[in-house]
C-alpha cells in the first residue's frame, strides 16, 4: 500500500489544488479542478483532476471517477464550442507503462482538428487465433 501522505505532499497536482503552484484554471467546483496542460498535445488540451489525491484508477472511488468523466464531458463540449474542435480525445493513462507521469489520477481532454498534425502511435496487433483471444477473455472473466 502506498504512503499517501508522502505522495500527496510531493504531488504536483495536489500543489496545484492548494494553489501552491500556479495553473490556468478553466473549471473548478468542490470536487474537481480542470486546468490547461502546460505541455499540450494540441493547443487547448486540458487536464481534469479530483481535488482529493487518488491513484491508481483501480483504487479510485467510483463516485470520483464519475465526477472526473462528467467534468471531462463538460470541458470537451466547451472545447468544441470555443475552439471549433472537430473532435475530442478523452483519455486516462494509468501507470508508468501506460504513460502516466503524475501519480494523481487525471483525465486528458484534447481538442482535435482535421489538420492539427497530431497522430497517435497506434500499432494494432493481432491474436494468433480465436482460441488465444477466447483464453484471455476467460482469464478476464475469472477476475470480474
Amino acid at each position: 500500500m502506498k504512503n499517501w501522505s508522502r505522495t500527496m505532499s510531493d504531488c504536483i497536482f495536489c500543489k496545484i489544488v492548494e494553489k501552491e503552484i500556479p495553473s490556468t484554471i478553466v473549471f473548478e467546483d468542490a470536487d474537481v479542478l480542470a486546468f490547461m496542460d502546460i505541455g499540450p498535445i494540441v493547443k487547448g488540451h486540458a487536464l481534469v483532476i479530483p481535488k482529493q489525491h487518488h491513484d491508481p484508477v483501480t483504487e479510485t472511488p467510483d463516485e470520483v471517477l464519475a465526477k472526473l468523466f462528467l467534468t471531462a464531458k463538460k470541458i470537451a463540449k466547451a472545447q468544441m464550442n470555443a475552439f471549433g474542435a472537430q473532435g475530442v480525445n478523452i483519455m486516462q493513462n494509468n501507470g508508468r507503462a501506460a504513460g502516466q507521469e503524475v501519480e494523481h489520477i487525471h483525465v486528458h481532454v484534447i481538442p482535435r482538428f482535421e489538420e492539427d498534425g497530431h497522430h497517435w502511435n497506434w500499432n494494432p496487433k493481432r491474436y494468433d487465433d480465436f482460441d488465444e483471444m477466447a483464453k484471455l477473455a476467460d482469464q478476464l472473466r475469472e477476475q470480474l
